[in-house]
């Protein structure tokens, strides 16, 4: 009996540090949590409905929430057997004489000429004219946002729980059902870069 008194006070203390870990690395990034309050709005500070934003202010929006490297993005692309996934946007793709795909994997080319994030880059992704990615992880090894994937099978209950906890932590989260229509993700903004490592801890806490 003594053995499992001190194993549950062990992993009590283990808890509580682990909790009040968790706590510093909120209050560190400002990220408030000891009393609940209505999420802020993530639209721009603009009196009218959404759909009567200009474009751009629309771009402004897109910029403000998705805050990644900018001289380089990802375009998705899908194959003819059904494949789909996404390569960085490349001003010598299928450029004759220098490209070499399919023979040669864009990760291997030597003539890469990566293009940079734009107005009219991201203009044409809100058009639908192309799909665009970010890549969100900046050259010092921070980030403005964090982006959790739910695409098992539990992924309904998986994600309702994580914005509950969320909630919980009054860390305002976005969650968006997936293209697929079988999965979601949750996004977390923040207001200024954080370090990636943390990023992940505060998605794995909750």
């Amino acid at each position: 009996m003594g053995s499992k008194i001190y194993n549950s006070c062990q992993q009590c203390a283990e808890l509580q540090n682990e909790n009040a870990r968790l706590k510093g690395l909120l209050a560190e990034h400002k990220i408030p949590w000891e009393k609940k309050k209505p999420a802020p709005e993530l639209v721009p500070s603009v009196e009218k409905p959404p759909q009567e934003y200009s474009p751009d202010e629309k771009i402004a929006l897109f910029r403000q929430l998705f805050r990644g490297r900018t001289d380089i993005y990802p375009v998705r692309w899908e194959s003819s057997k059904g494949g789909a996934g996404y390569s960085p946007a490349c001003k010598k793709e299928w450029r004759p004489g220098v490209c070499g795909k399919p023979r040669i994997k864009c990760s291997a080319c030597k003539q890469r000429q990566f293009l940079p994030m734009t107005d009219r880059v991201i203009y044409n992704h809100l058009a639908g004219v192309h799909t665009i990615g970010i890549y969100p992880l900046l050259k010092n090894d921070t980030c403005y946002f964090l982006a959790t994937d739910f695409d098992k099978s539990s992924w309904q209950e998986d994600a309702l729980s994580y914005l509950q906890s969320c909630q919980e932590l009054n860390i305002p989260a976005a969650l968006e059902i997936s293209r697929s229509g079988q999965g979601a993700h949750a996004w977390i903004f923040f207001s200024e870069a954080v370090p990636a490592t943390d990023a992940r801890r505060l998605g794995a806490a909750t």
